[in-house]
């Protein structure tokens, strides 16, 4: 942070008046130094002082838009110094050269990975067009063919030739967000094709030192709006590039280098002839969400490579100060309805997702109550009175399960059973069984419980 709370004081109206939700503009200083609200939340901040504190607080990598997604505005080297702001991206590679039986198959098994995780939704992308020097009719024919897939997915045209990136661009019909391919040469041009199109230029180079030169003359063009091509087809040079752009961003403060990078996965495993190794891209892509590529591009996608990776990115890219937590309500498993019997546990992820593997394990209709317990696990959050008798209730009267559910067996986690004397004062119509105290316990427990 280029400025320290007392700096931006100084620059503060210094009205105390609160708006903000600062009790004092000092207050209200320090959150800005520290990151946790920004310039513009002062709404008497005067237009020379917001534009010196903006350029000021800015993060030193600058947050880049593909289609709905943003990447970049990192702040940080490593995810536990604070947080990782947002996550990568993975793509599907498809390129002219590829027969087109083969891209079709590689584009219906990607686009069948499709899921939910703890309430973010897992799939593909975007999806990455390589057209290399193909003519521009091969190019358009498989740029057409990923756009039609894609769905909502922007797509990414990468040629360092003008006309089969047009051909491209053209066939996508208004789906390619991001035209990959700049370099030294051709700079200028892809800079007016980018600027009439509004998409993101990519920008490559034989070399950082290049990749670099070329950045400052898009820069002093007036083009912001980029990312960096990690195009190099060694694993080693690969990571290398990553590791310096970031930390030149972010511990040199060197702005050029603060942009989003591309990284394909795909170049660096090519065995020749076009034979790529799909395990080693998967070890690549896990190796580049952990350092720094923020779109990685792979040459398939099935559930195989994104179950790892995507359980990958979602425990790097997830706040450590904030637990992670799925909606309260009731979540019926098993095809149970009113005259199910009903379990009750807190909103903790893993202990929801192990509790209701188990519970639909067992095959018995049963309907899982989770309250809101802060994210805590049920021994953490009964010890912080945030899973107590008085939080079930008030559970119960939100969601008015008493006229809704006439089954009122209610199953307690074993290692609070404590609690049972209190919920059966407050909820007196209800019978409370105390259940086990693992979740792998329940099959047994529910197949036998009568």
């Amino acid at each position: 942070m280029a400025l320290k709370g007392l700096d931006i004081f100084k620059l503060t109206p210094k009205k105390n008046c609160k708006e903000c939700g600062c009790p004092t503009c000092m207050a209200f200083a320090m959150k800005v130094a520290q990151g946790a609200m920004s310039v513009e939340q002062c709404p008497h901040m005067s237009a020379e002082s917001l534009a010196k504190l903006s350029a000021a607080t800015e993060p030193p990598m600058k947050t880049i838009k593909v289609g709905e997604h943003s990447l970049g505005g990192e702040t940080v080297m490593l995810r536990h110094e604070k947080t990782l702001v947002n996550r990568n991206l993975y793509g599907l590679y498809v390129c002219a050269h590829m027969p087109d039986e083969e891209i079709d198959a590689k584009l219906a098994q990607a686009m069948a990975v499709d899921y939910e995780r703890i309430g973010e939704r897992m799939h593909v992308e975007t999806i990455y067009v390589n057209c290399g020097e193909r003519e521009p009719e091969r190019c358009a024919d498989v740029a057409a063919k990923a756009a039609a897939a894609a769905g909502d997915r922007p797509i990414i045209v990468m040629s360092c030739h003008a006309g089969s990136a047009l051909a491209a661009l053209d066939a996508c019909g208004g789906k390619a967000a991001v035209l990959s391919g700049a370099n030294a040469e051709n700079w200028e041009e892809y800079n007016r094709i980018a600027g009439e199109r509004k998409l993101v230029l990519g920008v490559c180079g034989a070399s950082l030192e290049e990749v670099h030169d070329t950045i400052e003359k898009l820069e002093a063009a007036g083009n912001k709006n980029l990312m960096i091509h990690v195009s190099t087809e060694s694993i080693k040079d690969a990571f290398s590039w990553a590791t310096q752009i970031r930390r030149a961003a972010l511990k040199q403060d060197d702005r050029t280098f603060g942009y989003p990078t591309i990284v394909n996965t795909v170049w660096m495993t090519d065995k020749g002839d076009h034979k790529m190794d799909p395990h080693m891209q998967a070890a690549l892509a896990s190796i580049f969400t952990l350092r720094y590529g923020s779109i990685i591009i792979m040459s398939q996608m099935s559930y195989a490579e994104a179950l790892p990776l995507y359980g990958l990115r979602q425990n790097i890219f997830t706040d450590p100060q904030k637990p992670m937590k799925v909606d309260p309500g009731v979540y019926p498993l098993n095809g149970a309805d009113e005259n199910s019997i009903c379990c009750v546990t807190v909103d903790f992820a893993l202990t929801y997702f192990v509790v209701s593997g188990e519970l639909e394990r067992s095959g018995v209709p049963i309907n899982m109550f989770i309250t809101d317990a802060g994210g805590y696990s049920v021994l953490t959050s009964w010890a912080a009175g945030k899973f107590s008798a008085g939080t079930i209730a008030k559970f119960f009267e939100e969601f008015d399960i008493n006229s809704k559910y006439k089954n009122k067996v209610l199953i307690l986690p074993g290692k609070v059973a404590v609690l049972k004397g209190e919920i059966e004062a407050k909820l007196p119509d209800w019978r409370i069984v105390v259940g086990t105290n693992e979740a792998i316990q329940l099959v047994k427990f529910l197949r036998e419980f009568k």
